[in-house]
């Protein structure tokens, strides 16, 4: 006599919902990666937008931080700017998927942006 385990779901039941997700995850990634992530430093004197590609849109530079005789900081405000944007992109990604897989983590799903 086989044990039967009460209210598994069936075969059918698992694709379609496998797919539902897979379908919402689709979703959460492209919202992501239409939505724009704007980032500052030196108090606002530099400001990045990209997109959720990681894409940049826009780089607004106050004129009183253009100081040709100190070009190395000027760098380090765009490079710390860049980053912290390309961050809020992927912390965007990574929340958007856990609320989609309820936490899950899927092997093979980790290709999906971030």
């Amino acid at each position: 006599m086989k044990a039967r385990i009460p209210n598994q779901p069936s075969r059918n039941d698992m694709m379609q919902r496998i797919q539902k997700m897979q379908e919402d995850m689709n979703a959460a990634q492209e919202e992501v990666e239409n939505s724009e992530f704007s980032a500052s430093a030196g108090g606002g004197a530099v400001e990045v937008t990209v997109s959720g590609k990681h894409e940049v849109l826009s780089v607004k530079i106050k004129p009183e931080v253009v100081d040709p005789e100190d070009v190395e900081m000027l760098e380090d405000l765009l490079i710390a700017s860049l980053n912290e944007a390309v961050r809020k992109a992927n912390d965007a990604m990574e929340s958007r998927m856990q609320g989609v897989t309820g936490g899950l983590n899927i092997p093979g799903m980790g290709g999906l942006g971030f």
